[in-house]
């Protein structure tokens, strides 16, 4: 029961998010938009290091964990490059740029949960089979929630604000969040192909994740006036995690 919870935490978070779109005006407020932006970088590199790739360390080697690691940069710039999508400044990229703004923004953050998915997936497995502490997939899973928070918001409130009524605002932040356990599911499915690549794939979830956080939330965090929240909010998102993961991992 505790591995379809940590499965499905993730999307509770990103469903929690998008309910924001329920209370609050047509858009977040700009500060609260940085600093929420800063938290969720701040969480996901805690949880790439602390989670990941130390834990990967110790079941491999230094050139596996390489390995594993610039495989899930290159394959999050390879879905970049062949899918359409946002980026922070409102410029469409991608070889489908007629699609519309709403559905860039749904793809965006579907092709990003992904990862983050198998990420909880790899922990869950592990933990399944001993390699990994189940408390240590329980961190992931609800550090990758609390991540999740800002950006359901981050997703619905700018659909809201284009005109999409509130309920589809929600709907469409939330199923953004619907690949994460589906990712989770998958790998853990394949545990027995998994635990033989856990050097491997656990860098490789982190890598994906770092490439997240490189390409889409810091740049839109440092963007414009109030860049100091998102400082602020990056060390506070990334000191929860840490504590997080160390106190039930």
């Amino acid at each position: 029961m505790e591995y379809m919870i940590a499965l499905l935490i993730p999307l509770a978070g990103t469903v929690l998010g998008s309910a924001f779109v329920f209370f609050m005006k047509n858009e977040l407020p700009e500060r609260l938009q940085k600093a929420l932006l800063g938290f969720a970088s701040g969480v996901m590199v805690a949880a790439s290091v602390w989670s990941l790739i130390l834990p990967a360390m110790e079941m491999g080697n230094i050139w596996q964990v390489t390995a594993g690691l610039l495989g899930g940069f290159a394959f999050l710039l390879l879905i970049d490059y062949v899918t359409p999508h946002l980026h922070p400044k409102g410029e469409v990229e991608g070889p489908h740029s007629r699609l519309s703004r709403t559905t860039m923004l749904a793809l965006a953050v579907t092709i990003h949960n992904f990862p983050e998915g198998m990420a909880v997936g790899v922990a869950v497995a592990g933990a399944a089979s001993s390699e990994f502490s189940v408390a240590g997939a329980l961190a992931l899973s609800l550090g990758i929630a609390i991540q999740n928070i800002p950006e359901g918001a981050i997703i619905s409130m700018p659909l809201r604000s284009e005109g999409n009524s509130r309920l589809k605002s929600f709907l469409i932040g939330s199923l953004s969040g619907v690949v994460e356990p589906m990712g989770g599911a998958l790998v853990f499915l394949l545990a027995s192909v998994v635990l033989a690549a856990m050097p491997y794939l656990l860098p490789f979830a982190a890598g994906a994740m770092l490439y997240v956080v490189v390409e889409e939330l810091i740049p839109e965090a440092s963007q414009g006036t109030h860049s100091n929240l998102s400082t602020i909010g990056f060390a506070v998102g990334f000191s929860m995690m840490m504590v997080l993961d160390v106190v039930m991992g």
